[in-house]
């Protein structure tokens, strides 16, 4: 009988030893800032606080060389790659927006025709996440805890929202610019909760937007960053006679509606203020069946920001400026809210951004654009003269070629033939590098860094048939483009941030190149869960203060 009992006594001691090596924080926050470029965590660091950016960098672990390893780098792209450590060869996001190859059919990365909105009437909340072929990070944390953890994905944009919480989240939401309120779909709820119509009805966005946007600072001691307030670099909105402070957006949005919002630190500040709510009312980080939470949150007004005033603006120094302060009280809310030492945070972006090519080369640097939109008329001209058949592209697209199957093959021509003078053409426009056929031999003709990014952006069914890279500081435009963009394979543009900070982390710094793969292997590895289903990424292990 004693034996018994010891031997009970001894396989409980041994369950428990078991149990309690599954140590995982209270909650995850993962926190994705649209369009930020590495270099802004030191470009106007001589002006940040000391519990902001600042904060993460001394007492975080700073991945100095995080780099993104698949074109085109694109939002939605980034947001998969980041939560999946899959590319989009693999996960199927192959853009914001792309081509069916078997059916013709442009698609939305997160367009689901099966839900409707919920908190909408619009085509907005037609969303979900069933167009992401592999699982998230948060999806293995669901499975891992047997679905007792909560995830929730927050966003202006849909796909930043909801592509980070993936297939198996608790709620997205994001925000509609019609109503000024944050939605989601039936893929996820039936009713918004109480606490989001409440959220709703202070009607944040108004109150926002009547303060109008100035300089955080007077705007002479903006150096770090900006050219003149008034300049030719930047765009204006409609009812603007110049682009330049102050940002009247109390006049502006009578014509801009709450789509004004998206252009200014108060999209980020909206973000945010939702997000505490989220986690006050969801309880996350207290889950009662003490499980791991996780939040995913993009900021999209530095995205929308950067692409309306580019990078040297006073507008890209301002809205960094106004983060850092924006960060440093969401980290505090947290420190009272969850428990400093209980939680995860990390930083990092879905792509970074390029200088504006007009402003490049009157500096004197080399630089152009890609005018896709007049190249696909050229091709399909050219292509009509030789092989009699209109339409033969259908179109130029996240600087891919998209064949028009149906017309190639109604009219039984040679698409290798089709593929061979497109190819022939393109090699003598401006500002092109190089063009693939990328399931030919011609991408071994490439750098092998650049030949690598190639095959991992490239989904057969999704993506074109032709792969253009372009010079350095070439891309997508007209020479009167103001602004800045985005989405070519330059470091400029895969160049991102990436720090984590809190709960089994390291401090730290490093220079080694790591990917953007490598983010969700690293968490997985944090909590002890089965990395993603498509993730072909590795665990950084410098940053895991357990390894």
């Amino acid at each position: 009988m004693l034996k018994r009992v010891y031997a009970t006594l001894l396989f409980l001691g041994f369950c428990t030893a078991l149990s309690a090596q599954v140590e995982r924080p209270k909650l995850v926050i993962g926190l994705m800032v649209d369009q930020m470029r590495w270099d802004y965590l030191y470009r106007f660091a001589d002006r940040y606080g000391n519990d902001g950016f600042k904060r993460l960098l001394n007492e975080g672990y700073s991945c100095e060389n995080t780099i993104i390893d698949y074109v085109p780098t694109f939002t939605a792209i980034g947001h998969s790659s980041v939560y999946t450590g899959s590319v989009p060869s693999i996960h199927g996001i192959a853009g914001n927006d792309w081509i069916e190859q078997q059916t013709g059919n442009p698609m939305y990365c997160t367009q689901d025709d099966a839900v409707v909105g919920v908190g909408t009437v619009e085509k907005e909340g037609k969303q979900s996440p069933r167009n992401l072929l592999a699982s998230t990070v948060t999806d293995q944390l669901k499975l891992a805890t047997n679905f007792n953890s909560k995830v929730v994905g927050i966003a202006i944009k849909d796909r930043g929202g909801i592509l980070p919480a993936g297939h198996f989240a608790d709620a997205a939401y994001w925000f509609e610019a019609k109503s000024g309120d944050w939605i989601s779909s039936t893929y996820y709820m039936k009713n918004l909760p109480t606490w989001v119509n409440s959220f709703n009805k202070q009607k944040l966005a108004d109150k926002y937007l009547k303060q109008d946007w100035n300089t955080l600072y007077p705007i002479d001691t903006y150096v770090n960053n900006s050219v003149s307030d008034d300049n030719e670099y930047e765009g204006k909105w409609a009812g603007e006679e110049k682009p330049t402070f102050p940002r009247k957006t109390s006049l502006l949005m009578k014509d801009a509606g709450y789509e004004l919002i998206k252009s200014t630190p108060y999209g980020n500040q909206i973000t945010l203020d939702f997000a505490k709510e989220a986690i006050k009312n969801e309880k996350l980080g207290n889950n009662p069946k003490k499980a791991t939470d996780f939040l995913c949150v993009s900021l999209s007004a530095t995205d929308y920001v950067g692409h309306r005033y580019s990078l040297s603006s006073v507008e890209i120094e301002d809205i960094y400026l106004r983060l850092d302060q924006e960060l440093a009280a969401f980290f505090k809310y947290l420190d009272q809210t969850v428990g400093k030492g209980n939680y995860t945070f990390f930083l990092t972006a879905d792509h970074a951004a390029s200088y504006n090519s007009r402003y490049f080369m009157d500096m004197r640097g080399n630089g152009g654009y890609f005018f896709s939109r007049q190249l696909h008329r050229n091709l399909n001209e050219k292509l009509k003269a030789e092989f009699g058949a209109e339409n033969l592209v259908r179109s130029l697209m996240n600087y891919q070629v998209h064949l028009n199957y149906k017309v190639i093959e109604d009219n039984k021509l040679d698409e290798e033939a089709i593929k061979k003078s497109i190819i022939k053409q393109l090699r003598h426009e401006d500002g092109v590098a190089y063009v693939v056929d990328v399931e030919g031999g011609e991408n071994m003709l490439l750098p092998a860094p650049l030949r690598e990014k190639i095959i991992n952006g490239y989904n057969r069914k999704r993506s074109g048939a032709i792969q253009i890279i372009t010079e350095p500081q070439w891309y997508d435009g007209t020479p009167r483009s103001t602004g800045t963009t985005h989405g070519t394979w330059t470091p400029y543009d895969s160049h991102i941030p990436l720090v984590f900070m809190g709960w089994g982390i390291k401090h730290g710094k490093s220079n080694k190149v790591v990917h953007v793969t490598d983010i969700a292997p690293t968490i997985s590895s944090l909590l002890h869960v089965m990395e993603p289903n498509g993730s072909i990424g590795q665990p950084i292990v410098e940053v895991l203060g357990n390894d």
